[in-house]
């Protein structure tokens, strides 16, 4: 998919995307972006400009937490890692998407 096709992330979704990304394992900024791209098969893409305010959010908000590590190409980098209350928050905004998705869905399917 060409880079202008690609699709730009709706509003308030870039957090949750985020805390879904840190789930699995801590990660640095350039893999959130990547891991974001992968899932979606590359259908979003994640800016840098976009990213690293929304991580400086986030753990502003005490979701995620950050520390100084070495990545896997040998560079310093700042890693992050989900914390509980950021397990409670996606699991919150998860439930919201899904729900709101659903009733959508209903809209676009009623005859």
């Amino acid at each position: 998919m060409a880079k202008d096709e690609k699709q730009e992330l709706l509003q308030g979704t870039l957090d949750m995307l985020i805390l879904k990304s840190l789930q699995l394992e801590p990660m640095h900024g350039f893999g959130i972006s990547l891991r974001i791209a992968q899932m979606s098969k590359d259908v979003l893409l994640v800016e840098q400009g976009s990213l690293y305010p929304a991580l400086y959010r986030l753990e502003e908000q005490g979701w995620i937490r950050s520390e100084w590590g070495v990545s896997e190409n040998n560079r310093k980098a700042k890693f992050y890692t989900l914390t509980a209350t950021g397990r409670k928050q996606l699991a919150e905004e998860t439930e919201a998407w899904e729900r709101v998705s659903a009733a959508i869905n209903l809209v676009l399917r009623a005859t």
